[in-house]
């Protein structure tokens, strides 16, 4: 329905052309492979999409801008989504007009977020500008076993109480391990943290796609 909604608000608008609809990742990507579009529009939560269409929709046509609309807006969800190439997120209870918007700004090269999604960014401490930077080197990052279990946890979306409890540990401990490995790692937030555990494969993107969202202490 939503899909449905959308078509019929861009129909109306002048210089914007509906050239396909895709009910799954794979229809997806042979729409773009056929007729290579400004921009995609997409709901990779929904049944039969994932965050890898969105890969493969950038490996298929570098060029073509992606404008995702889900419900989902938690700070794991975000990273990942603009890790795989996502250029534009809006959640789907933004009106047809912040719709509208929102491709047209992704369609002339731009970024747009509505403002739910800025308010997420912002509480996680989220830098869009540099999800690349993450310092991966030649030089080994050395952490310890009770390091690397921490960190798969807290990427994981849980807090430092639940990672306490996890693993039987105080709270100060996990905090201080929480300290080591942000120092380590060269970073000063939990977003960076889980960029690092998904490039490094101690967690997959997908994991977090259906996740509740959490708010890390």
């Amino acid at each position: 329905m939503f899909r449905l909604g959308v078509r019929n608000m861009v129909k109306q608008v002048e210089g914007i052309e509906v050239i396909g609809e895709a009910s799954c990742g794979d229809d997806l990507v042979g729409l773009v492979r056929s007729f290579g579009p400004d921009v995609v529009v997409v709901d990779f939560l929904s049944d039969g999409f994932d965050i890898d269409v969105v890969r493969r929709v950038k490996v298929e046509k570098p060029t073509t801008r992606i404008l995702a609309i889900t419900i989902q807006q938690s700070g794991h969800t975000l990273v990942n989504a603009l890790r795989a190439g996502v250029d534009s997120y809006i959640k789907k209870d933004c009106d047809l007009g912040e719709v509208e918007d929102a491709i047209r700004e992704t369609a002339q090269g731009g970024t747009f977020f509505c403002g739910k999604i800025l308010d997420r960014i912002r509480q996680e401490s989220i830098d869009v500008e540099d999800l690349e930077s993450l310092p991966l080197t030649c030089d080994p990052i050395h952490l310890s076993g009770r390091e690397t279990e921490v960190l798969q946890l807290i990427a994981e979306g849980m807090t430092n109480t639940q990672v306490a409890e996890k693993l039987f540990l105080s709270a100060h401990t996990v905090t201080t391990h929480r300290k080591n490995i942000l120092s380590k790692l060269g970073v000063n937030n939990t977003a960076a943290m889980v960029m690092y555990a998904v490039k490094t494969g101690l967690v997959s993107p997908n994991k977090f796609l259906f996740q509740k969202e959490v708010v890390s202490t």
